[in-house]
């Protein structure tokens, strides 16, 4: 290799994706499948342009790195106990049904029971970086698809640690390992078991309390140089320093940028750290899909295309079987179900990682591990094939609509900025224009806008999360940011983004429940409005008049509801997404809540009833018969 080599690598793999990559997206096949033809093309089993992907390759999985910090960086306490139940069960569920299905396939082969077990558990990880990638795409990364994907892909990523321990009791009595891998090498090689076990446990820990205590006052010393190159430059060393000390103690670099990336979700500088690595994950996660192509041996393909082909159509096919099994057991719908099943029955990036580690452990022979991995790549390779078939088959969604028209912002100083014109914004929008305030209207939904316009509305076509947008339509000048969209994480997103670019910004946002409540304001928000609790708490009221109180005592009832529930709201707040505390003490206060709210009514009937005596006495019809009698 002359010393040119690497570079030369390098601009052809990128010349090979800034080529492919677009031609790919015209024809409606997705960027990554795009990456993946352009890596078989230039890859040494074809037109052999660079011969073995090499050095290229371990720079290129630093992207998955990446992107398990990113992935990191969003899982903050309060959504991993919000999604516990999908992270842990239906992402177990999942990882066990797909082994099992896998397993009695590799028996039905003639396989070892060990062997069939591993390959079970390999074969059960999907792709992180090509489902979130796809889904993206395809408009599905937010709502109940996106989320049930997501869990199930942490719960995969976070089950990759305990699979390096489990796999290697696989290996049949006597035999050698072979020697260390990558997950086997560094400074812990002769130790035993348990001194590698301790280690391991001490570089967890360390990521754990330097993320929380150290990192901070480095970003901090940092950001006071006000260099911009230098804080992306901390952030990158603070990925490669946690993914290095991973693959010093034998852990999976890419778990441990995960790691890094939880312990900072909390941090005030997550925000400044996603925008600077979000470009260096586009572009090496890029590269990494070429490199995966590029070392799809074809020559084994083309050698066996009917056993492959119908390896990978079983595999899609019982990986689609055992998700969406598990996910009507988890009682999603049908179609969630089924998409959720669909986008994760490829092989994912951890599996090539695995298929070496348990070949070198002797648990299976080099023949049947190139054939699994080439098997892993075209399935990964086909996944953009399989959804576009599902979609336009299976889903028959409508032909995407145009666009409405982009209407000019020449609103100008606007008092307030509504995000969001459905149902709930547009009653806020009215009281705000009938009392003379000058508002501007975002909305992304192209259905709602052709709706809205018709009744003279003027609705600005956009996603109001975009910080550009909203500078564009008037943020820096604007008293009032109004969020009223339909998606739980991303105002939450908006409302500390919008903070943090415009602190001058006085900001108002839905929430969809009390602990939405707590999250936004957490994240910045001045004030919350429960978007069911005013309707909610009126309808109380009436059923109060139906069942024969009077209309004044059942507004009192209401109000003293609101004023005890908000002082309620606040005592719990610094305790919300503490879980049991926060149950305990819930419970604890409802009584309370309850005896405060009876005490107020019977006050309120004890004042009644004085006053009615009170009336009794002071009738006209009174007054004359007690004047006769004393006459």
């Amino acid at each position: 290799m002359n010393g040119h080599s690497l570079l030369i690598q390098a601009m052809v793999y990128l010349a090979a994706g800034v080529i492919s990559v677009p031609i790919a997206k015209r024809l409606g096949l997705g960027s990554v499948l795009g990456y993946l033809i352009a890596g078989v093309l230039v890859g040494p089993f074809l037109l052999n342009l660079v011969g073995e992907p090499g050095e290229v390759q371990r720079f290129a999985e630093f992207g998955v790195v990446i992107l398990l910090f990113l992935i990191g960086l969003e899982v903050r306490p309060a959504l991993l106990w919000r999604m516990r139940t999908t992270i842990f069960g239906l992402g177990a569920a999942q990882l066990l049904a797909t082994a099992g299905l896998v397993m009695a396939a590799a028996l039905a082969f003639g396989l070892d029971w060990r062997v069939g077990f591993a390959v079970g558990l390999i074969l059960a990880m999907s792709s992180t970086a090509i489902v979130l990638q796809s889904l993206e795409e395809r408009g599905l990364r937010q709502g109940p698809v996106g989320e049930a994907s997501f869990g199930v892909l942490l719960f995969q990523d976070l089950a990759v640690i305990p699979l390096f321990a489990l796999l290697p009791l696989l290996a049949p009595a006597g035999a050698i390992p072979a020697a260390p891998g990558a997950h086997d090498a560094g400074l812990l090689a002769s130790l035993p078991g348990w001194a590698r076990a301790l280690a391991q446990m001490a570089a967890v820990g360390a990521v754990a309390v330097g993320g929380r205590y150290l990192t901070r006052p480095m970003f901090r010393f940092i950001a006071a140089a006000r260099l911009r190159e230098i804080f992306t430059a901390s952030a990158l060393l603070l990925v490669v320093a946690v993914a290095a000390l991973m693959e010093l103690v034998g852990l999976s670099p890419a778990l441990g940028a995960f790691l890094a990336g939880v312990v900072l979700a909390e941090s005030e500088f997550r925000r400044e750290l996603e925008t600077d690595i979000e470009p260096f994950r586009g572009l090496l996660l890029g590269l990494f899909f070429i490199t995966v192509g590029a070392g799809l041996d074809a020559g084994l393909v083309m050698a066996h295309p009917v056993l492959i082909l119908g390896l990978v159509a079983g595999l899609i096919a019982l990986k689609t079987l055992a998700m969406y099994a598990a996910g009507r057991l988890f009682r999603h719908a049908h179609r969630t179900a089924l998409t959720t099943a669909v986008s994760l029955a490829q092989g994912g990036e951890f599996a090539f990682v695995l298929l070496g580690f348990v070949l070198g452990a002797r648990i299976m022979d080099a023949e049947l591990a190139r054939l699994l991995t080439a098997v892993v790549a075209v399935s990964m390779a086909a996944t953009p094939l399989v959804s576009a078939a599902y979609e336009r088959l299976v889903l028959a969604r409508r032909p995407d609509r145009k666009e409405p028209e982009r209407l000019a912002f020449d609103e100008a100083d606007p008092d307030v900025i509504v995000a969001g014109f459905g149902r709930f914004g547009q009653i806020a929008t009215r009281l705000l224009i009938a009392n003379g305030f000058k508002v501007v209207l975002l909305d992304s939904s192209i259905d709602s806008i052709d709706l809205v316009r018709r009744f003279g509305w003027r609705v600005h076509y956009g996603d109001a999360s975009r910080l550009d947008l909203l500078r564009t339509a008037g943020a820096e000048k604007a008293r009032l940011l109004v969020i009223a969209i339909d998606d739980r994480d991303k105002a939450t997103e908006m409302v500390a983004a919008a903070k943090q670019a415009f602190p001058n910004l006085a900001i108002m946002s839905r929430a969809f429940d009390r602990s939405h409540a707590y999250e936004l304001l957490d994240a910045g928000a001045d004030e919350v409005e429960r978007e069911m609790y005013e309707g909610s708490l009126n309808f109380g009221r009436h059923a109060l008049v139906r069942l024969g109180l009077s209309e004044r005592r059942a507004l009192k009832a209401a109000v003293l509801f609101r004023e005890h529930d908000r002082a309620l709201f606040n005592q719990l707040r610094p305790i919300a997404g503490q879980g049991e505390p926060y149950i305990a003490a819930t419970r604890a206060s409802r009584e309370t809540f309850e005896r405060l709210i009876s005490a107020e009514m019977a006050k309120l009937d004890d004042e009644e009833d004085d006053g009615e005596a009170q009336a009794v006495i002071t009738r006209p019809s009174d007054r004359l018969e007690s004047h006769r009698e004393r006459v």
